[in-house]
């Protein structure tokens, strides 16, 4: 089958939006931390950050195997985590959906 350029893209922008997620979880965890240390809560506040990175690492994991050709659920899957970064998740879903066909079974 003739490879075409969605599952590669899809596979670029769902790293993208990874990596500004896992960036910006790191952030909210810092900054969250510091603020809940002025009342006494940093290890609650310091939490906040963490849903942000475990669906940019699911984002940059699901980009990977899009890159990859290879099991179109956790591209899809990626690809749904990056919608943290709307303008980069929406086409992800889109190009691995319409190239479905490409990935291995």
């Amino acid at each position: 089958m003739k490879q075409t350029w969605k599952p590669t893209t899809a596979g670029i922008l769902s790293i993208i939006s990874g990596a500004l997620t896992v960036l910006t979880g790191l952030l909210l965890a810092v900054a969250g931390t510091a603020l809940g240390g002025i009342f006494g809560m940093s290890g609650l506040f310091g939490a906040v950050g963490v849903i942000p990175v475990i669906l940019g690492i699911v984002s940059i994991v699901g980009g990977i195997y899009a890159l990859r050709r290879k099991s179109w659920g956790l591209a899809l899957a990626g690809s749904i985590c990056a919608l943290s970064v709307w303008f980069l998740g929406i086409p992800a879903i889109v190009f691995v959906v319409i190239g479905k066909d490409e990935f291995n079974k």
